[in-house]
Order: C-alpha cells, then sequence, then structure tokens
C-alpha cells in the first residue's frame, strides 16, 4: 500500500509586484474559518495508507471497498487515495463537476498547539507574534484599490470582525440582513432617516461614523431576503451563508465575506458516524452544498475557502477523541480551478513521517494558497505587503 501520493502541485518561482494603485475587481473572496482545530485525518480521508488505520483503531473510516461496514460509513473514494468522509458526499457532486480542490498536509509552522496563537497568527498572516497587526485580508483590501465606495466591500458574520479582516479598511459586522433594517410606518421610516443625517451632519468623528452607518443601512434596505428554494442548514453557519449569497446576488459591491464555524475542538468522544464531529461535518457539507448550487451562475468569479488552525494527533486518544496537532487541510470552490485534486505533498503517517509528538506534518505553507488567490483570483499582485517576510510559492491551483 502506497504512503506517499504524487503531488499534483507545479512549484514555481516567486515574482515580485509592486502595490497597485487601481485594479478592477476579481472574484468574491468567501472565508469559512473552522475554529478549535478540525480533524482532517477523518475529514479526507487516506484510505489508502495502512497506518491511518493503525493508529485509529476505533475512531478510523472504513475503507470504500470495506465489505464488514455498511456503505453508507464507508469512506467516498476520490482518487484511490484519498477519499471523503460520508458525511461529507454532498460535496462530490462539486468535486465532480471540477469545482473542489482540496490541499493536504497544508498549515502553519508554529507548533504551539495553542488555539489562539495559531488563529492570530494566522490570521494576521504572519510567522510571530511580533509581525504586522493588521489581518491578511485587511492588508489586502488596503492595498488594491478598486475604486470601490460600498460599505459592503468587507463583510464580517458574526457579533465581531475576524481578526483577518483588521485594517484599514472598514468591514461591516452582521448577523442577519433582517435584523440591521429599519422597520415600521414607511412615512416613519423615512422621517426617521431625515433626522439621523441631520444629527451626523457633522464633521466630527461620532458624526462621520454615523453617517457610514446609515450607508450600510441603506444598502441593506436593497437586499431582498433569498427566496431560493435550496435548504440550507437551520444554524447560524446555514443562515450566514444564505446572507452571504443574498448580498453577492444583490450587487451591492461585497469583496470579502468571512464566516466561523465553531466546535472543532474533539479530545472527547468525537464521534465516527454520530457525535459532535459528524454534526459539524454535515453542517459544513449541506451549507457549503446549498451556498455552490445556489451560487453556481456566479462560479466563475467567487472563490471559497475553508481552513483550519491547525489538524488533530495522528493517533486518537484514551478518551475516543484527537489532541492538537499540526497538519491541516485547505478546501478550495470555485469555477476557477486548474484541475479538482488532492493536492500537496502528502508525508505519510509512518513514525518517522510524523512530526513533533504524533502529528501530520505541515508540506504546503497555508499562505502559499492564500497568496496565489489574492495573485490569481483577487487581482491583487502585492504579496510582499500582504504577507509580510514570506515568499509566497505559487501552486499552480489557480486559473
Amino acid at each position: 500500500m502506497k504512503t506517499q501520493h504524487i503531488s499534483q502541485i507545479a512549484r514555481k518561482p516567486l515574482l515580485s509586484f509592486a502595490p497597485v494603485e487601481t485594479a478592477p475587481r476579481g472574484d468574491v473572496l468567501v472565508l469559512v474559518f473552522l475554529r478549535g482545530a478540525a480533524d482532517v485525518l477523518n475529514m479526507v480521508v487516506p484510505h489508502g495508507e495502512d497506518e491511518y488505520y493503525k493508529l485509529r483503531p476505533a475512531l478510523s473510516i472504513p475503507r470504500p471497498d470495506d465489505s464488514k461496514s455498511k456503505k453508507e460509513e464507508r469512506t467516498v473514494d476520490l482518487d484511490g487515495f484519498f477519499g471523503l468522509h460520508p458525511i461529507l458526499s454532498p460535496l462530490l457532486p462539486i468535486w465532480q463537476e471540477g469545482h473542489l480542490g482540496l490541499v493536504h498536509a497544508c498549515g502553519a509552522h508554529d507548533d504551539s498547539h495553542s488555539h489562539f496563537k495559531a488563529q492570530e497568527l494566522m490570521e494576521r498572516g504572519v510567522d510571530n507574534e511580533g509581525g504586522s497587526a493588521s489581518g491578511w485580508l485587511g492588508r489586502h483590501l488596503a492595498t488594491l484599490n478598486t475604486g470601490n465606495p460600498s460599505p459592503m466591500r468587507a463583510i464580517a458574520l458574526g457579533e465581531l470582525p475576524q481578526r483577518s479582516l483588521y485594517g484599514s479598511v472598514p468591514v461591516s459586522s452582521l448577523r442577519s440582513i433582517e435584523d440591521f433594517k429599519l422597520r415600521g410606518n414607511e412615512t416613519a421610516v423615512l422621517q426617521m432617516q431625515a433626522a439621523l443625517g441631520a444629527l451626523y451632519s457633522g464633521k466630527d468623528p461620532l458624526s462621520g461614523l454615523g453617517r457610514e452607518t446609515l450607508r450600510i443601512l441603506d444598502t441593506l434596505e436593497k437586499i431582498a431576503p433569498s427566496s431560493d428554494e435550496r435548504v440550507y442548514p437551520d444554524s447560524s453557519f446555514g443562515r450566514g451563508l444564505r446572507e452571504i449569497a443574498s448580498i453577492i446576488k444583490a450587487e451591492v459591491g461585497l469583496e470579502v465575506a468571512a464566516i466561523d464555524l465553531d466546535g472543532w475542538d474533539t479530545h472527547f468522544a468525537q464521534g465516527v458516524q454520530t457525535g459532535l464531529m459528524p454534526r459539524l461535518m454535515n453542517d459544513l457539507a449541506e451549507g457549503l452544498a446549498a451556498f455552490h448550487e445556489e451560487m453556481l451562475d456566479h462560479a466563475d468569479r467567487l472563490t471559497l475557502v475553508v481552513m483550519t488552525e491547525f489538524g488533530r494527533r495522528a493517533y486518537e486518544n484514551a478518551s475516543l477523541g484527537t489532541d492538537h496537532g499540526h497538519g491541516g487541510m485547505m478546501m478550495l470552490i470555485g469555477g476557477n480551478l486548474n484541475t479538482r485534486g488532492v493536492f500537496g505533498q502528502w508525508p505519510g503517517l509512518k513514525p518517522h513521517q510524523l512530526y513533533g509528538p504524533g502529528d501530520l506534518a505541515v508540506t504546503t505553507d497555508y499562505r502559499d494558497i492564500l497568496g496565489e488567490i489574492c495573485a490569481k483570483r483577487l487581482n491583487n499582485p502585492a504579496l510582499d505587503n500582504i504577507f509580510p517576510d514570506y515568499a509566497v510559492k505559487m501552486q499552480n491551483l489557480f486559473l
């Protein structure tokens, strides 16, 4: 049984570009962050490696041809070596149409095993805590002037903006479009808007903030709730994706949207076919499938990325869970992939191939993937600014 998966990545040298002053808008980027460190080995399963089953006698996902298991419990094969957890099978049609790419053994080189530190560094796009305080998406927005005046240029779904969006460009944070709309008698609403406009007509900072809020409210009023009949999960994640789809389709100038799916810290009773992690995977798969189907007409100008701060330990623990690991995985969804595939150099799971205390090694830096997206899909070549002190290696994953 092979332990080395042949990489489909064509490695190319980095080209240096100067930041642009103005540029046409690229794709809309949707960033999904799986907070808590998802167990990627049970999401994109290396069923072609015997060592995986030795390390996880209770938690492993059966091989696609395992006759001792029910068909609905087996790994859904992708390429003869990797496969999807069966609960992620709603993503299979996206894979088959060439709109899904997976990058395994991908992540940061921080080995602290700390959620807080790993998320902090990854969202800032730096190697150490003394690096730039802004987020990598914030720097992307600041270095790419698209001439876009929309107050909805960047949105964060949730209570507060994600750390990756921190920077000089304002970010709109919302839980629901409807929650932000002014309601009541139409005449009364117009009178209220006029009164607020007069109140915030000054030149002081508070008035400027008030006018920006009114701009956001005015933009949100133009967005109708999605009438699409596709079923999203009845969860904050599912509702958030539906909101993002509505905003994209409303053509109000959205360039970047960030949304989280929390709860992946599965030290205890992780679950194989049922339980905590399978419920999270169901939420993720059903949400992404519904979003992709609704946005299929926009696929040629839309890129969605799923990432997590690090993976889990390669071997299961005594509590039928997995501890903090190292190498993770990224999902890429969009209509501009060079080819579908499980990309990256597979390091293997034999004892001498594991990293540190028993982790999947990192063979592809997450910034190589995000950097290529910035340069090729977001039309921003200012990679030295977006990821300071790191030379992005183009992976040739995108057109």
